[in-house]
């Protein structure tokens, strides 16, 4: 239900707006957003944003995750309003099925039935190269058997999703949760 919501949100805001999404200057492959012109909400370009995305649920095997690629639209929309990007502090906490979104694409494709490599690998590596920082539920990794082996590089281990985003909320981060 959630996903149908969502979806209608996304289709509603691109009817309104009736404009394409472009491409953002941070993290260039993904994470499009749209222009939108003169807000009355005025963003803050001057203060440091952190925040603190919680992604516990994948979606389709064969795309980025939607909740991962969050992240990238943060970065890349608030650098278009004119935050400079090292104002900008993002983590993801990631915990539940979502874990194996973060599997190496060997151990991706014997987790899927389809032969695809992670549609993730990508933009993971692109937000880590952006300073975002990948911070996995052990508790998680442990139920799903995603080893240190089998997680991507860019990947921290924490000992439970509970964990991290408190100690992030502890020291400024904001969350958000879809």
């Amino acid at each position: 239900m959630k996903k149908m919501i969502f979806a209608f949100l996304i289709m509603l805001t691109c009817q309104v707006n009736s404009q394409e999404a472009e491409p953002g200057n941070v993290i260039t492959s993904y994470g499009k957003t749209f222009d939108v012109k003169s807000p009355e909400f005025k963003t803050d370009t001057t203060s440091v944003l952190k925040v603190v995305f919680d992604v516990d649920r994948p979606f389709k095997a064969s795309e980025p995750n939607a909740l991962i690629e969050t992240a990238a639209r943060f970065l890349n929309m608030h650098e278009k309003a004119g935050v400079n990007p090292r104002n900008m502090k993002v983590a993801l906490v990631i915990h539940g099925k979502a874990v194996k979104d973060v599997l190496k694409d060997e151990y991706y494709q014997d987790t899927y039935t389809e032969e695809t490599s992670n549609p993730n690998s990508g933009l993971i590596k692109e937000l880590a190269n952006n300073g975002v920082e990948i911070i996995l539920c052990g508790q998680s990794a442990a139920f799903y058997k995603v080893t240190r082996e089998k997680a991507m590089d860019e990947v921290k281990y924490s000992l439970s999703a509970m964990t991290a985003l408190v100690q992030l909320q502890n020291d400024g981060y904001q969350l958000i949760k879809f």
